[in-house]
C-alpha cells in the first residue's frame, strides 16, 4: 500500500481529516457505481432486450434532470453543502436500487430519472466541497487524487462485478441483484457525507441563488460542447462493443476494471498538469487526443484496437475537471457552486438533446456516423480553449469560512 501511495503521488500534506472523509464518501459512492457500470450494457440488451437507439434514447432522457439544475439548485442553495451532497447521494442509490424492479422500458425511464436527479445535484457539490478543502495553487492535485480515489473504487466494484459474474457464468446472478446491491451501497455513502460539518463552503457573502455572469463565458461555452460528447464518449462506445463485437459481461467488467486502474494511476498526474501548465494548454490537448479517438472508432473494425482507444478516452476525458478548476481560479467563493449548476445546466442542453439526435440518425449513418461527428464537435471546442488565459491563478479576496 505504501508502494502504491509512492506511485500515486499523493501528497499527504494537503489532506485534512475532512477531506479524507470527502475520499471515504467518494469510494464508497464509486464502489457501488463500479458495479452498476460493469453490468449496465448487459442489463440493458441482454435483460431488456433494448435496442441501440432505445439506449440512446434513454441516455437523453436521463440527462433532463441535469438540464434543469440551475433551477433545482436554486432551491436549495442555501443548504450547507454538505447537507445537500449527502440528499443527493441518498437520492441516487435509492434510484438506482429501484432498476432491479423494472419490467418495461417506460418504468425503466421513470427510474432512471430518479436516479438521474440525485447524481446531477450531487455533480457539483462534490466538486465544490473539494475544491473548498483545497487551495488554488493545490486543486488540480486535489481533484486528482480524488479521481484516482474514485477510479480504485470503480476497480474494486467492477473486479468483484467480474469476478463473480465468472464463478457464476453456470447459473448467472440476475444483473437486477447488482442494481440492489450498488444502489445499497451508494445510499450507504450518502451518510458519510452528513458527518462532513456544514462549514465547508460558507462564505461571508450570501451566494445567489442563481448566476449567469457575461464573466464565465467561456466556461459555458465549453461546457455547452462538452455535453454533446458526453454520452457518445461514456456509453456508446461500451455499448458498441456489446452489440457489434459481442463481448459478455465479464469482458465489459475486466475492460473497465483495466480502464479504471489506468485511471487510478493517471488522474493524479492529470492533476499536477492542471496545476503546472493551466487549464488552457490541457484542455485543448485533451480535446485533441479525443478527436483522434473518435476518428479511430468510425474507421477501425478490430476490437481489441476499439477496446484501447476506449480506455484511452475515458483517461483523457478526466481532463474535463480543468473546467472546474478555471471556474474555481477565477470565480469568487460564493459564485463557485452557482456557477457550477448553471454550467452543468448548459452542459445538458446538448447533452440531452445529443443522443435523442443520435439515436433517430443511427439507422441511417451507423455507430461509424456517429463518431466521425462526436469528433466534429469537439474539434469546434478547441479555438475557444485557446482563448483562455495560459495559467489562471487569480485569488479572490472574498474569504471562505470553514474550509478546512
Amino acid at each position: 500500500m505504501k508502494q502504491l501511495w509512492k506511485r500515486l503521488k499523493f501528497d499527504t500534506t494537503i489532506w485534512s481529516s475532512n477531506l479524507i472523509m470527502l475520499a471515504c464518501a467518494a469510494f464508497m459512492n464509486n464502489f457501488g457505481t463500479g458495479l452498476l457500470d460493469g453490468a449496465r450494457a448487459n442489463f440493458f440488451i441482454d435483460t431488456l432486450g433494448l435496442s441501440g437507439n432505445q439506449v440512446l434514447w434513454l441516455e437523453g432522457i436521463r440527462e433532463i434532470p441535469g438540464l434543469a439544475l440551475i433551477f433545482i439548485a436554486a432551491l436549495t442553495m442555501r443548504m450547507p453543502l454538505s447537507r445537500r451532497a449527502g440528499v443527493s447521494v441518498l437520492l441516487t442509490g435509492i434510484g438506482y436500487g429501484l432498476y432491479a424492479t423494472i419490467h418495461s422500458y417506460s418504468a425503466l425511464l421513470v427510474v432512471a430519472v430518479i436516479a438521474s436527479l440525485g447524481m446531477h445535484m450531487w455533480m457539483p457539490l462534490h466538486n465544490s466541497l473539494a475544491m473548498n478543502l483545497s487551495t488554488r495553487d493545490t486543486t488540480g492535485r486535489v481533484m486528482g487524487a480524488l479521481a484516482a480515489v474514485g477510479s480504485l473504487a470503480g476497480i474494486t466494484g467492477m473486479g468483484v462485478l467480474a469476478l463473480v459474474s465468472r464463478i457464476s457464468a453456470a447459473t448467472p446472478i440476475p444483473l437486477g441483484m447488482y442494481y440492489i446491491v450498488g444502489g445499497s451501497l451508494i445510499f450507504l455513502a450518502g451518510f458519510l457525507y452528513f458527518r462532513l460539518p456544514i462549514t465547508i463552503g460558507a462564505t461571508e457573502a450570501e451566494p445567489p441563488r442563481m448566476l449567469l455572469k457575461r464573466n464565465y463565458w467561456l466556461y459555458y461555452v465549453l461546457t455547452f460542447f462538452e455535453g454533446s460528447r458526453k454520452q457518445v464518449l461514456h456509453t456508446f462506445g461500451t455499448l458498441v462493443l456489446v452489440d457489434k463485437f459481442g463481448l459478455e459481461v465479464w469482458h465489459i467488467s475486466l475492460l473497465l476494471l483495466i480502464s479504471g486502474i489506468v485511471n487510478m494511476i493517471g488522474s493524479p498526474a492529470m492533476g499536477r498538469l492542471i496545476d503546472r501548465y493551466g487549464e488552457r494548454a490541457m484542455l485543448s490537448s485533451s480535446y485533441i487526443v479525443l478527436v483522434l479517438c473518435c476518428l479511430g472508432f468510425a474507421t477501425i473494425h478490430t476490437v481489441w484496437i476499439l477496446i484501447l482507444l476506449l480506455i484511452l478516452i475515458k483517461l483523457v476525458v478526466t481532463l474535463g475537471m480543468a473546467l472546474s478548476t478555471y471556474v474555481y481560479r477565477t470565480a469568487p467563493p460564493e459564485e463557485l457552486t452557482p456557477t457550477l449548476s448553471a454550467g452543468i445546466s448548459i452542459n445538458h442542453i446538448t447533452s440531452v438533446a445529443m443522443p435523442l439526435i443520435a439515436g433517430m440518425l443511427l439507422p441511417i449513418i451507423g455507430y461509424e456516423g456517429i463518431f466521425l461527428g462526436t469528433g466534429g464537435l469537439i474539434l469546434l471546442s478547441v479555438p475557444f480553449t485557446l482563448v483562455m488565459r495560459g495559467k489562471v491563478n487569480i485569488v479572490s479576496q472574498t474569504q471562505v469560512v470553514g474550509a478546512q
